[in-house]
C-alpha cells in the first residue's frame, strides 16, 4: 500500500537532518537498506494500529525534546553491588576512560563502529537481519530508523559460560541528547550470558538490541530504566532462540515521561523457552508501553509474558502482547499475563493481548486485569498495626512479585525489590 502523502512528508523531515554514517564495511549495505525500508514503511502514526495508545509524536520529531537531568542522591545506582564488567555511554556515546577493560574470559566484545569497518565479521548475519525478521507481519519502523543511523553500540560473543555480567550503563548528561545505539550479540552453543542495562540513557534514546542464541545457549537480560522523569525512549529487543535455548528477560521501569519497550522473538529451535517479564511504576506524566510478539515456530516451546504495572496520579500503562503460533509448531506451552493496580480513578491500563494459533495441539491462555488495591486485605494489614501507606506498599510489592520471580539470579531480584521499596517510600513520604 502506498504511503501517504502526510506520511512520507513526515518520514522525509526526520530524515532530512540525518546522514548515514560512512563504515566502509560490511555494515554499509545493511545501513542502505535498513534507509530503504524506512522510506517504504514510513514513520509510525496514532493512525498505525500499534501505536493506537502511544502516541509517537516525539519521538519522531526533527528536534529532540529537552530532558532535564535528573541527580540521583538518595541511593547507590542499580547493580552496584554486583561483579560485572563495565560498558558506559554517555548520552550514547561510549566512553573508554569511565569503561572497564573490555577484556573477560569467555565472551569478546567490541565497539559497533569497530566491527562495521571490517571485510567480514559474525555480526554481518545478525545485525538488521533479526530486525528486518521482525518487520512481518508488525512494521516497526523506529527500528529500522536506528539500523540505518546507529553509529555506537557493542558487539558481544559468547563462547561459553562467562562467569559474571556485561553491564551497559546509560548516562545522561545534556538536556537536548538524541542518543541511537545498536548492540549485537550472540551467544554460541552451550555458552551462558547475562547482560545488565541501567541508566536513563538520553533526553531521547533509540535501542535496538539483536540477540542470537544457539542451540543449548542460555542468555539472561536485566535492565533498569533511569529515573531521570522527562526522558523519552524507543527500545527493540530482537531474538532468535535455537534448539533448546533458554532467553530471559526483565525490565524495572520507573519514571520516563514515555517508555515504548518492543520485544519481538522468533523460537525456531525445538525445546527452546523464552521469558519476558517487566514491573512498571508510574506517577503523574508517565506514560509505559510494553508491546510484545513471540512466535513459536518449533515443537515443545515454551513462552511467558508476565507484565505488571502500578499507577498513579494520571498515570498511563499500555500493554499489547502477542503468542503467534505457527502450523508446525506442536506441543506449545504460552503464557501471557498482564495487569495493572490502579492507585486512584484517574490512572488507566490500556491492553490488547492476542493469541493466534495455527497448531492443535498447544497449552496457551492470556489475560488481562486492572484494579484497585483489595480494601480487604488493606484493612487485614491496619487491623495488625500497620500504618496505611506501609500495607499499601506491601500489598504493592507482593502484587509486583510474580514478574520479580522471572529473574533467575537471586541477588539481582533482591537488588530490583529494593529499587521497588525505595520507589515506594519516596512517593509516600
Amino acid at each position: 500500500m502506498a504511503l501517504s502523502q502526510a506520511k512520507m512528508d513526515a518520514t522525509e523531515a526526520r530524515l532530512s537532518g540525518l546522514t548515514l554514517p560512512e563504515d566502509g564495511g560490511w555494515i554499509s549495505a545493511s545501513r542502505a537498506d535498513a534507509q530503504t525500508r524506512l522510506r517504504a514503511m514510513g514513520m509510525p502514526g496514532r493512525r498505525d494500529e500499534y501505536w493506537k495508545f502511544t502516541r509517537p509524536d516525539t519521538l519522531v520529531q526533527t528536534d529532540t525534546p529537552q530532558a532535564a537531568v535528573f541527580d540521583v542522591t538518595d541511593e547507590a545506582p542499580v547493580f552496584d553491588a554486583i561483579d560485572r564488567l563495565k560498558i558506559v555511554f554517555v548520552d550514547g556515546v561510549f566512553d573508554a576512560d569511565a569503561s572497564d577493560d573490555l577484556t573477560l574470559a569467555g565472551v569478546s566484545i567490541e565497539r559497533l563502529a569497530d566491527a562495521g569497518q571490517t571485510d567480514i565479521h559474525w555480526a554481518k548475519d545478525i545485525y538488521g537481519v533479526l530486525e528486518t525478521n521482525g518487520q512481518v507481519p508488525v512494521e516497526r519502523p523506529l527500528a529500522a530508523l536506528n539500523t540505518a543511523y546507529a553509529e555506537d553500540g557493542i558487539v558481544i560473543r559468547a563462547t561459553a559460560k562467562v562467569e559474571k555480567p556485561v553491564s551497559l550503563i546509560y548516562l545522561h548528561k545534556s538536556t537536548t541528547s538524541d542518543a541511537t545505539l545498536h548492540h549485537v550479540i550472540k551467544v554460541e552453543s552451550g555458552a551462558e550470558l547475562t547482560v545488565l542495562e541501567n541508566g536513563p540513557a538520553a533526553a531521547r534514546f533509540n535501542k535496538v538490541m539483536e540477540v542470537e542464541v544457539a542451540d543449548n545457549a542460555s542468555f539472561h537480560h536485566i535492565r533498569a530504566q533511569g529515573r531521570d522523569h522527562e526522558r523519552r525512549a524507543a527500545t527493540h529487543l530482537f531474538g532468535r532462540l535455537g534448539t533448546e535455548s533458554v532467553f530471559k528477560s526483565f525490565t524495572l521501569t520507573a519514571n520516563g515521561v514515555l517508555t515504548r519497550n518492543e520485544v519481538v522473538l522468533e523460537l525456531t529451535g525445538d525445546d527452546a523457552q523464552a521469558h519476558v517479564a517487566g514491573a512498571a511504576m508510574g506517577d503523574g506524566d508517565f506514560h509505559h508501553d510494553d508491546t510484545v510478539f513471540i512466535t513459536h515456530d518449533a515443537v515443545n516451546c515454551e513462552s511467558r509474558q508476565v507484565f505488571k504495572k502500578v499507577l498513579r496520579n494520571g498515570a498511563t500503562g499500555v500493554f499489547q502482547g502477542k503468542i503467534l503460533v505457527k502450523p508446525d509448531a506442536q506441543k506449545t506451552d504460552g503464557y501471557q499475563i498482564s495487569q495493572a493496580l490502579l492507585l486512584d480513578d484517574d490512572s488507566q491500563f490500556l491492553a490488547k493481548p492476542e493469541l493466534e494459533i495455527y497448531a492443535d495441539d498447544v497449552a496457551c491462555s492470556h489475560g488481562s486485569t486492572t484494579g484497585a488495591i483489595d480494601e480487604e486485605s488493606l484493612f487485614y494489614l491496619q487491623s495488625r498495626g500497620v500504618p496505611a501507606n506501609e500495607a499499601q506498599g506491601l500489598l504493592v510489592l507482593a502484587f509486583l512479585a510474580e514478574a520479580i520471580e522471572e529473574i533467575d539470579d537471586s541477588e539481582i531480584a533482591d537488588d530490583i525489590r529494593d529499587r521497588l521499596e525505595g520507589w515506594l517510600k519516596r512517593h509516600r513520604d
